[in-house]
């Protein structure tokens, strides 16, 4: 199992073959709630929306929610990291949840993680 950062999901949608083949072997996966709701703040209508939906529910995707342990993380990932590599709120969240449930990150943006030494990347390369 691998959590799926919102940029691979991105470069999913916008057509890179890349992305289509890396989603499409994985069996089933995960992504944080922080993510999926980066997701939908891209999404320009419901039947966008829907499809989204529909895609996750077909990729057997699973939800990560933020657990107290998570936002513990991810306020500690913020306090060593922020003013040295501009760890952003987001990318501690996804970060943090990769760490809580022992998964491995795949993103593309791995200078957004590099900081954190407890993160097991995979790199994905559109």
């Amino acid at each position: 199992m691998v959590l799926v950062d919102t940029d691979v999901l991105i470069w999913y949608m916008r057509g890179n073959e890349r992305a289509q083949d890396t989603i499409e072997k994985l069996n089933g996966f995960s992504i944080s709630v922080v993510t999926y709701m980066e997701l939908v703040q891209g999404m320009r209508n419901k039947k966008e929306l829907n499809c989204l939906r529909q895609a996750l529910h077909g990729w057997n995707a699973h939800i990560v929610y933020i657990s107290e342990e998570i936002s513990a993380k991810a306020m500690f990932l913020v306090e060593q990291h922020f003013l040295r590599h501009s760890v952003e709120i987001a990318d501690a969240l996804i970060g943090a949840s990769a760490i809580a449930y022992g998964l491995p990150l795949l993103t593309g943006n791995d200078k957004h993680y590099n900081a954190m030494s407890d993160i097991h990347l995979k790199k994905f390369s559109p």
